[in-house]
């Protein structure tokens, strides 16, 4: 069946923003190992830091650029911030292409 044989529904402009944006975000190996650690379960800030040996401001950079694509989230324990991956989606791309790079 070819492009014509279906009904061809193109894409608007926010959702190829959208898609071009999460693929930015896993296009950087930093917000990846962010990303699969917070797939594993939730984290602080400093735990990530000491896990992924990096900077908390580089920590804290990746992750508001996370949040704001909506593919983490935030919940506030007294003065520490956890954060979890918020977006399902998102993570099984991620760890297809993790199985795809090792050839699982």
């Amino acid at each position: 069946m070819t492009v014509d044989d279906k009904k061809h529904i193109d894409l608007d402009e926010e959702t190829l923003f959208t898609v071009s944006q999460i693929f930015k975000a896993l296009s950087d190996p930093t917000r990846i190992r962010i990303l699969h650690l917070l797939s594993q379960g939730e984290c602080s800030v400093t735990h990530i830091s000491e896990h992924l040996d990096l900077l908390q401001s580089t920590v804290s950079h990746q992750l508001r650029f996370l949040k704001n694509l909506r593919l983490v989230k935030s919940r506030r324990n007294g003065k520490t911030i956890y954060y979890s991956s918020d977006d399902d989606h998102v993570i099984n791309i991620l760890q297809q292409t993790i199985n795809h790079a090792r050839h699982e």
